[in-house]
């Protein structure tokens, strides 16, 4: 037996129960993990509180994102092997001691990147990687607004946007986190609970606007994030910490400007095995060079999972935090 958190019921972080589950032996293909840390993503609220569903229903393991040593492989599996550190992300069961992975859906991490740093980049590093290299190919002239700067995919996304030359706009909600944001790549930090972020935007961009705005927020930002896209520009909404948007209608895009929008997943950007290693070949080779530092800013022991989601929903948390087995 082993011990993981455990879903039994959708609601508040109070649902999260410490318990002893069976693991098992890996099946052909499969790989047995022994977790050493474990990524803390806003994701994990959504399946939390039934936001999100789980795929195969209640109850569940939480979590999409972790590090760890193989501990037994399956018949077949060729790439790994017992010992090898690994990291994965987008796979729910995280939340766990150990537990048993689709092999081809992990990578090995390399001796330049800890645990701690692998479990808490997959997912967030992962998203900036699609973000800024693919859903728009940002380059050296790019300029971008970037909500939720000080969070854990804004830190990464502003160290590596500012390694590919592009002028970096975001937003935060404390002087602390502006600082921090600033700390980490940004031209320019908005608070937005003391500044009108559209005006600030227009201002600093002479009134042009930005090429593409990532939104992580949802409700909060919305409508205003259009108004800071110039015309035919891009508009990425990415998450919801604040809400979802809602009664969306598609002809404020025309009215906006003609602007263009996607709402992607890094799950489909990952999906084939080749897609996975080149992020993940791309995102440890950025952190290895020194371009992109992910700093761990936060750690709870795994069975104190609802204390940590209480910190996250209510905006304590910075950057990176990973939950300890």
């Amino acid at each position: 037996m082993t011990k993981a958190i455990v879903v039994h019921e959708t609601g508040g972080p109070e649902v999260l129960k410490w318990e002893d589950v069976e693991v098992g032996e890996p099946g052909p293909g499969q790989a047995r993990i022994r977790h050493t840390a474990v990524g803390l993503n806003y994701i994990d609220t959504y399946f939390r509180s039934g936001l999100y569903k789980a795929p195969n229903g209640l109850p569940f393991i939480p979590g999409n994102e972790g590090a760890g040593v193989v501990e037994a492989v399956g018949e077949g599996v060729t790439e790994l092997k017992v010992g090898d550190r690994i990291a994965y992300p987008g796979a729910l069961g995280a939340y766990s001691q150990e537990r048993i992975v689709d092999a081809a859906r992990v990578v090995k991490v390399p001796d330049a990147i800890d645990d701690k740093s692998a479990a808490g980049m997959m997912l967030k590093g992962m998203t900036a990687r699609y973000l800024l290299r693919r859903t728009y190919p940002v380059t050296a002239g790019t300029t971008i607004l970037f909500h939720a700067a000080a969070g854990g995919v804004g830190l990464i996304a502003g160290q590596w946007a500012k390694h590919l030359g592009a002028t970096i706009i975001g937003t935060a909600g404390s002087e602390d986190k502006v600082e921090l944001a600033k700390a980490h790549g940004y031209t320019h930090v908005i608070n937005y609970r003391t500044e009108n972020f559209v005006e600030r935007v227009k201002e600093i961009t002479g009134g042009k606007g930005v090429d593409v705005a990532y939104d992580s927020v949802g409700r909060d930002t919305y409508p205003g994030t259009l108004d800071c896209i110039h015309p035919l520009g891009l508009w990425v909404p990415f998450g919801q910490s604040s809400g979802p948007i809602k009664d969306f209608d598609l002809q404020i895009l025309n009215q906006k400007g003609s602007l263009f929008c996607t709402r992607p997943t890094l799950f489909h950007y990952i999906a084939e095995r080749a897609d996975l290693e080149e992020t993940a070949r791309d995102l440890f080779d950025v952190v290895a060079s020194g371009a992109v530092s992910i700093r761990v800013n936060q750690e709870y022991p795994l069975a104190e999972a609802g204390r940590a989601h209480t910190d996250l929903e209510g905006r304590k948390t910075t950057g990176t935090t990973v939950l300890i087995p």
